[in-house]
C-alpha cells in the first residue's frame, strides 16, 4: 500500500503555488495557516487570504488543491480559506516593502534596476495609449516583468485596452495592482465609478502620480511604462521630479503639424535633464490589398522629430520604428487584446514587437551609478 504523504511533502508542493497578485510563493508570504494529513491520505489545508474581499480567492483555492493533489499518496484534498489579521497584514507589508514609515518610490532609488519609459506625445489622437499597451504586452510576452501606470488621469484608457475591469487589492497602505496579459497595471479608472470624469488641479495630479508610484507594490519590474497625457503639463513635470531617470518615448504621426507638436514633448528633456529614448511614428501608412501603401497622414514626420531632437538635445535620438495603420489595433483596444498578441505577425504587430525588442535588449543594471567604493584607498 502507498504510504500517506508527509506534511513536509505537502508544504513543498505548496511552495510552487504563487499568489496571483503578489507573484510570490504562498508559503513565503505566510499564507498557509495549517496542513493536516490523515493516515488514509486525506489532506486538509487552510490558507490565509490577505483580505476578505480578495478577488483571486477561487484561483488560489484551485491552485492549492491541484498542487496538493499531485503529491504521491494524497487521496482527497479540502481547502478552506481564512483571512489574515491586522498584525499578519502588517508583517506581510513589511516583508514586501520593508519597515519604512512612509512609502518610497522604488524606481527613484539609487539601486533601482527598472527601466522606466514615459510615453509622451505633443497632442492627442496619435495612438500613444495603443502604442503603450502593445509595447507592454510584447515585452511581457518576451518573459520580462512589466508594469503600466496610466498617468493620463483625465483621459485614462489603459484598463480597457488591456482587457480588465479588476480592482486593486489594498493591504494596509500597500496596493496590489491587477494583472492582465502578464502586465501589472494601475489607473485612476480603477478607483472611480462608471465613467465619472476626474476634475483635479495640478497638486492633486502630482499626489495621485506619487501614490501610484510609491503605494503600489510593483515587485521587481524589468520595465515600467507610464502613459502620459498629451503635452508638457503637470504630469510630465511631476514624472521628471519623482523619477529623474525616466526616459522619454515620443509618439507622433507622420503629419508635419503633429511632428512639430511632438518635438515639443521631447524637447522638455532639455529642461528636465531626462534622456529621450527614441521616437515612434504611428499610423505611418495604410497597406492596401494590392500591396501598395497609402500615406494617409503624409510621411517623414517621425524621422524629422528624431533628427530635430538629436540636434537640439545634442545626443542621438533614434527613430525606433514606424507602425502602419491597421483596424485590428483599434479592435484590440476595444476588446482588450493587443494586436501583438492577437495578430503578432501582422505588419503592425511585427513593427510593434520590433520596437519592443529594441527596448528589451537595453541594459538593465547599475551602469553609471556610484558603487560607493573608495578607489583612492585601493590605488595607493
Amino acid at each position: 500500500m502507498m504510504s500517506a504523504p508527509t506534511e513536509s511533502a505537502i508544504r513543498t508542493a505548496l511552495s510552487r503555488v504563487q499568489d496571483p497578485e503578489i507573484r510570490k510563493p504562498i508559503t513565503e508570504l505566510g499564507m498557509v495557516k495549517s496542513i493536516d494529513v490523515s493516515a488514509d491520505g486525506d489532506v486538509a489545508i487552510t490558507v490565509y487570504l490577505t483580505v476578505s474581499s480578495c478577488p483571486m480567492r477561487s484561483e488560489i483555492q484551485t491552485s492549492v488543491s491541484t498542487a496538493a493533489a499531485d503529491v504521491d499518496g494524497v487521496r482527497n484534498v479540502t481547502v478552506e480559506l481564512d483571512v489574515m489579521s491586522d498584525e499578519q497584514r502588517t508583517e506581510l507589508r513589511k516583508k514586501l516593502r520593508g519597515d519604512s514609515g512612509e512609502p518610497v518610490i522604488p524606481f527613484a532609488q539609487p539601486g533601482s534596476m527598472t527601466r522606466v519609459y514615459a510615453v509622451a506625445s505633443g497632442k492627442g489622437g496619435v495612438g500613444k495609449s495603443s502604442v503603450t499597451v502593445n509595447l507592454a504586452a510584447a515585452l511581457a510576452a518576451r518573459g520580462l516583468s512589466v508594469g503600466v501606470l496610466d498617468a493620463d488621469i483625465y483621459g485614462h484608457s489603459i484598463p480597457r485596452m488591456l482587457g480588465t475591469d479588476s480592482k486593486p487589492t489594498q493591504v494596509e497602505r500597500m496596493i496590489l495592482p491587477p494583472i492582465s496579459h502578464e502586465v501589472k497595471l494601475i489607473s485612476i479608472a480603477q478607483f472611480t465609478t462608471g465613467n465619472v470624469p476626474v476634475v483635479w488641479r495640478g497638486p492633486m495630479l502630482h499626489r495621485a502620480l506619487q501614490q501610484f508610484l510609491a503605494d503600489v507594490f510593483w515587485g521587481d519590474l524589468d520595465i515600467l511604462l507610464l502613459d502620459l497625457p498629451p503635452g508638457t503639463g503637470d504630469i510630465a513635470i511631476s514624472v521628471a521630479q519623482l523619477i529623474p531617470t525616466a526616459e522619454i518615448l515620443v509618439v507622433t504621426t507622420p503629419q508635419q503639424a503633429a511632428a512639430e507638436v511632438a518635438e515639443r514633448a521631447g524637447a522638455i528633456a532639455l529642461q528636465t535633464r531626462q534622456k529621450v529614448a527614441g521616437v515612434i511614428e504611428n499610423m505611418s501608412w495604410l497597406e492596401l490589398a494590392d500591396g501598395t501603401r497609402m500615406d494617409v497622414f503624409g510621411s517623414g514626420g517621425g524621422q524629422i522629430v528624431a533628427d530635430r531632437l538629436t540636434k537640439s538635445i545634442g545626443a542621438s535620438v533614434p527613430l525606433l520604428g514606424q507602425i502602419p495603420l491597421d483596424p485590428i489595433i483599434r479592435e484590440g483596444g476595444d476588446s482588450g487584446v493587443p494586436i501583438v498578441l492577437s495578430h503578432p505577425d501582422s505588419a503592425a504587430g511585427t513593427a510593434l514587437r520590433e520596437v519592443a525588442d529594441k527596448l528589451a535588449v537595453r541594459q538593465r543594471g547599475l551602469a553609471g551609478m556610484s558603487l560607493g567604493i573608495d578607489t583612492t584607498r585601493h590605488l595607493k
